[in-house]
C-alpha cells in the first residue's frame, strides 16, 4: 500500500506531500487542483512505461505544467502585506513526483533540457534524478538505485553502489532501462508495481459509446479505459471473479434488476432485466446513469484487484440515488486494493469517510497554490541533483 504521496512544481501542487490510506477521498472546489492531482499520479505511473516525456508533451510541454508562481511564497505575502513577486531563484527549476509505500519509495526530477543547437528536441524535458530507497523516506543510507544524469548505480549484495549504466538517454528512465532481475531486482519489482497501477476518468456512455455496440469478446478481467469491452468484463466476473457480490451490486442499486450477457456469432451484448419490464434492456437503450453504474461495477469488482485503483469524479451522471450504493460498493473494494478517490460529490465524500481506514483531503488554492488544511505531512526528502 502507498503510504505516501509528493508532488513539486506541477501546476497548482507547488509542494505537496500526503498520507494515504486504504481509501483516500480528495475533494475540493473547481479549480482548487483535483485534477492536478489526478494527473500527477497518472504521471508517475508513465514512468514505469516509458511514457513521462509524451505525457508532459500532450499536457503542453514542461513549461507550462512547471508551477507558475513564486519559487517562495513569504508570510507576508500570504498576509497581504506586500504583493505577491518572484525574486532570484535559488534553485533548480524542477517537477518532481514521488512515492512511498511499505516497502519502498521512488522519486524523479525532470527539469529543463539543455540547449543543442543540432536538435529539434530542445523543449523535451530531461529526466535529472531519481531514486529508489528501502523504507518510507530516503536517506543517505537506504537508497537502493539511483540516477544522476546519464549514470545508473545499484546496490550490490556486498553493499557497494555500483555502475550499471554509463549513457542513460536524458529521455529514458532506469526504471525501464535499468530494472534487472539479477542486478536490480526492487527496481524491477518496484516498475512492474508501477505499470499495473490503474485509472478511470473516461468511461463512455454518451450515445456513441462503444460499450453500447455489440463486440467480440474474450476473457476480460480488467476493463478497458473506455469501458468498450462492458459486456465481456461483467461476463468474465460472473465466470471467474465473485458472481454473488456482482448481482447483490446490480441489486443493490436497482433493486429486482439483474443482467444478462448474451452472444450472438461471437459478439457479447449486455442486457438488463428491470423489474416491471416485460423484456430486457439492451445497452443502447440503458440511461448515461445506468450505463455508467455497471461500468462501475465491473471496474470495481474486477476479478484481478489491482495495487493501486485511482477513480476521477466517478458520480458523473450518477442519479443522487446511486451514490449510497456506490459508496457501499467502494468501501467493499478497498478491503482487497488501495483506493484513490477524486470527486465533486459532497454527499459521496461523506459516505466514503466515515469508512475505516478512510484519509479525506479537501483541497483548497491560496495564492494560486493547492493547499489541505489540517494535515501533518509524512516524513519526506527529495534526491538531490
Amino acid at each position: 500500500m502507498i503510504v505516501s504521496l509528493a508532488i513539486s512544481g506541477y501546476r497548482s501542487l507547488r509542494n505537496l506531500i500526503l498520507p494515504l490510506g486504504r481509501l483516500t477521498v480528495v475533494t475540493g472546489a473547481n479549480g482548487s487542483g483535483k485534477s492536478s492531482l489526478y494527473r500527477s499520479i497518472r504521471l508517475l505511473a508513465d514512468v514505469a512505461q516509458g511514457r513521462a516525456i509524451s505525457s508532459l508533451a500532450r499536457e503542453g510541454g514542461l513549461t507550462s505544467t512547471l508551477w507558475a508562481g513564486p519559487e517562495i511564497i513569504s508570510r507576508a505575502m500570504k498576509q497581504g502585506e506586500v504583493p505577491v513577486q518572484g525574486g532570484a531563484r535559488r534553485s533548480s527549476v524542477s517537477l518532481k513526483l514521488g512515492f512511498a509505500d511499505e516497502d519502498y519509495g521512488y522519486a524523479i526530477d525532470l527539469g529543463l533540457p539543455q540547449s543543442d543547437s543540432t536538435s529539434y528536441f530542445n523543449y523535451d524535458p530531461e529526466i535529472k534524478v531519481e531514486s529508489l530507497w528501502a523504507g518510507e523516506a530516503l536517506s543517505r543510507h537506504n537508497q537502493i538505485a539511483g540516477r544522476s544524469g546519464p549514470s545508473v548505480k545499484v546496490l550490490d549484495s556486498h553493499g557497494h553502489r555500483v555502475p550499471v549504466l554509463q549513457t542513460l538517454a536524458s529521455f529514458d528512465s532506469m526504471m525501464t532501462h535499468a530494472a534487472d532481475p539479477k542486478d536490480a531486482l526492487e527496481l524491477l519489482v518496484m516498475r512492474e508495481r508501477m505499470r499495473s497501477w490503474r485509472f478511470y476518468d473516461h468511461l463512455r456512455t454518451d450515445r456513441e459509446a462503444p460499450a453500447r455496440v455489440p463486440r467480440i469478446g474474450t476473457r476480460t478481467p480488467v476493463l478497458s479505459s473506455d469501458g468498450a469491452d462492458l459486456a465481456a468484463a461483467l461476463r468474465t466476473i460472473q465466470e471467474i471473479g465473485d458472481p454473488v457480490q456482482l448481482e447483490e451490486a446490480i441489486d443493490d442499486a436497482f433493486p429486482g434488476a439483474r443482467i444478462e450477457i448474451t452472444v450472438t456469432d461471437g459478439l457479447f451484448e449486455v442486457l438488463m432485466h428491470q423489474s416491471g419490464l416485460l423484456r430486457p434492456l439492451r445497452a443502447s437503450e440503458l440511461s448515461d446513469g445506468t450505463l455508467r453504474y455497471l461500468l462501475l461495477i465491473a471496474v470495481l469488482l474486477t476479478p484481478r484487484p489491482p495495487p493501486l485503483l485511482v477513480l476521477n469524479e466517478p458520480e458523473t451522471s450518477l442519479h443522487p440515488r446511486l451514490l449510497d450504493p456506490l459508496a457501499r460498493l467502494v468501501t467493499q473494494t478497498a478491503e482487497r486494493t488501495q483506493i484513490i478517490l477524486v470527486t465533486h460529490a459532497q454527499t459521496l465524500a461523506s459516505q466514503l469517510s466515515g469508512c475505516e481506514g478512510c484519509l479525506h483531503f479537501e483541497l483548497r488554492k491560496e495564492l494560486g497554490e493547492t493547499v489541505v488544511d489540517g494535515v501533518e505531512p509524512p516524513r519526506w526528502a527529495w534526491p538531490k541533483r
